[in-house]
């Protein structure tokens, strides 16, 4: 029935990818973070990312796979390029608007800070077992997760609040 549906095994995974990024997108958008003080709304953004990763490991697990593939399915997507163009300006927004009422620097790229908020949520939790291990301490408890969400949070204000002087 896989090739009946869909025409091969790649153009399958291809769907499941584009579904899981279009889940994860409309659940950011969803979340009306531009009506939100900017400081507020990337509070939540980083909140929400750390939860949907813990609630949904499968994301993890089909992003993994298919960087393991360097991209070759995602290459083919036609929807994928729309759907990243709207949370990046989304997150644009909120920075301008954060400098625009002073809480934030100027001359942070959305993309980049996109990219780390995903990293310090994503690494903590791919390799929290092999960190276990080399820090000698519970990676995988609720208050390891709230002591890192705490954490997340504050790391990302730190990087794009106005220094104070």
């Amino acid at each position: 029935m896989i090739y009946h549906y869909f025409g091969n095994k790649e153009a399958l995974f291809l769907k499941t990818l584009e579904d899981a990024y279009i889940e994860i997108r409309g659940a950011e958008q969803s979340l009306n973070l531009i009506e939100l003080d900017p400081e507020e709304a990337l509070i939540k953004l980083v909140r929400f990312t750390w939860d949907y990763y813990l609630k949904n490991p499968e994301f993890i697990t089909l992003v993994n796979s298919e960087n393991l593939h360097k991209g070759k399915h995602l290459k083919k997507s036609k929807i994928i390029e729309d759907i990243s163009n709207k949370f990046v300006s989304m997150v644009g927004a909120i920075l301008d608007k954060g400098v625009a009422s002073g809480q934030f620097r100027s001359g942070i790229d959305p993309v980049q800070l996109n990219i780390t908020i995903a990293a310090i949520g994503y690494y903590y939790l791919t390799n929290r077992h092999t960190g276990a291990i080399v820090y000698q301490r519970d990676l995988d408890s609720a208050e390891a997760y709230n002591e890192r969400l705490k954490f997340n949070i504050e790391t990302i204000l730190r990087l794009v609040k106005t220094y104070e002087r």
